[in-house]
């Protein structure tokens, strides 16, 4: 038992500094945009804000730096796993909690990127939409390209901003407008923009009409954010169910816990639950790729 007091102790004190790094990155962040007073005032020592957060965070800091670790709402599996081991009387459950740190961190990551990149299609879409209207009115090439990506926000976008800026000086200061088209495209879910590359050159070359190319850019863009939101529709039930069953255990600890029996810790003190335990965790990983597998062969061939 001291043992698993210890780890938990260990835990939620790893929780707590990462948790505590992340508020000081953002407190620094709306210091250098201005939008908190409080970060931009003196400090109260250790106990202020921004003393022990700033200790903790400096302590961190060259770790992320040097091996590039970024921990974020993973980090909550610690004190979860602490909290079963507590309750278990069991080291395996913390163990088990820390291991699944990086797998729950890469899979979030991998959610993130996932979104970001949809949204910088969506970008990518409304903005062909938007320098087209612009050309109809009257505006040049140069003058309705910077335009919209004022209107759209691209230099506010989060996952755009480095794009954003040299398409606009390129805008302004007569760059070249098709190679800061086709840099922005190497961003993930920003590859329509070599096609506006493409339309650019050909429009500028041989003055073919640039506006009815970014038409049908921004047509197409949209007709496959609908296909991939239709066939998000259609997979949501599977997924669902998946879900559903993949908690099924849990159903089953907290009734046979609620029927008096003590399934955690037949599970985690005795052999024939640990093999139980691995056999059921093996299993439960397997359906669980599988299913995975089958979603991203569909996704992948829509």
């Amino acid at each position: 038992m001291n043992a698993v007091v210890l780890l938990t102790a260990v835990c939620a004190g790893a929780a707590a500094w990462v948790m505590c790094a992340r508020g000081e990155v953002l407190r620094r962040a709306r210091a250098l945009l201005g939008g908190a007073p409080e970060a931009r005032g003196a400090s109260w020592g250790l106990l202020g804000p921004g003393g022990l957060e700033n200790r903790l965070n400096g302590l961190l800091e060259p770790f992320r730096v040097r091996f590039g670790w970024r921990l974020g709402r993973e980090v909550l599996l610690l004190p979860g796993g602490s909290v079963v081991g507590l309750a278990a009387g069991s080291v395996l459950p913390v163990l088990l909690g820390a291991a699944a740190v990086p797998l729950a961190g890469r899979w979030l990551r991998g959610r993130e990127r996932r979104a970001e990149a949809e949204r910088r299609a969506v970008a990518v879409g409304a903005l062909c939409a938007a320098v087209a209207g612009d050309l109809r009115a009257g505006l040049a090439p140069p003058a309705a390209l910077a335009g919209a990506l004022g209107r759209e926000g691209w230099p506010e976008h989060p996952g755009l901003s480095s794009a954003a800026l040299p398409l606009l000086a390129a805008a302004r200061f007569g760059g070249d407008v098709p190679a800061a088209l086709r840099a922005a495209a190497r961003l993930e879910g920003a590859e329509g923009l070599s096609g506006v590359a493409a339309c650019w050159q050909v429009a500028v070359d041989g003055g073919a009409g640039l506006a009815d190319g970014l038409d049908r850019i921004a047509v197409a863009l949209r007709a496959e954010r609908d296909q991939r939101e239709d066939l998000r529709a259609q997979l949501a039930a599977p997924r669902s169910t998946v879900a559903l069953l993949a908690l099924l255990p849990v159903f089953g600890l907290v009734l046979g816990t609620g029927l008096g029996a003590d399934p955690l810790g037949v599970l985690l003190r005795t052999p024939a639950g640990l093999g139980a335990l691995a056999a059921g965790g093996l299993l439960e990983w397997a359906g669980l790729a599988w299913t995975a597998r089958i979603v991203r062969t569909a996704e992948g061939g829509s």
